[in-house]
C-alpha cells in the first residue's frame, strides 16, 4: 500500500516530475505550490494529484496545510521540500526583503514543515 507524499513546489519543474514518479510508485501525492493558479489546476487535471496552496515560509501556512492533507490523504509519511525562490541579483544589490524571501522559503520552510 502507498504512502501519503507531500512535496513543496510541487506542481512545476523538478516538483512536478517528483510529484508524478511518487504517484507511478503507488504513493498518495499532494503538491503544494505557492501562487500559480493556473498551473495548479492544469497539474491537477493532467496528473490527477491534488494540489494545495500554502506559503512554505509561514509556518502557521504549512500547519495549516498539513492538517488539510492529512484529512484529505491520510498521515504524511513522505516529505520531498522541493520549494525554492531565487531573486536574482548580486548579493550587494539584493534588498533585506529579497533576503529574508529567499532564505524563508528555501531554508526556514524544512524547519516549518
Amino acid at each position: 500500500m502507498g504512502r501519503v507524499a507531500v512535496v513543496t513546489g510541487g506542481t512545476r519543474g523538478i516538483g512536478r516530475a517528483i510529484s508524478e514518479a511518487l504517484k507511478s510508485a503507488g504513493h498518495k501525492v499532494a503538491a503544494n505550490y505557492g501562487g500559480n493558479e493556473e498551473a495548479a489546476r492544469k497539474f491537477s487535471d493532467e496528473t490527477g494529484i491534488p494540489a494545495y496552496r500554502f506559503d512554505v515560509a509561514d509556518y502557521k501556512a504549512c500547519e495549516a496545510g498539513i492538517k488539510r492533507i492529512a484529512a484529505d490523504l491520510g498521515p504524511i509519511e513522505i516529505l520531498v521540500n522541493n520549494a525554492g525562490i531565487t531573486r536574482d541579483a548580486v548579493l550587494h544589490r539584493m534588498t533585506p526583503e529579497h533576503w529574508g524571501a529567499v532564505i524563508a522559503t528555501n531554508l526556514t520552510s524544512c524547519f516549518n514543515l
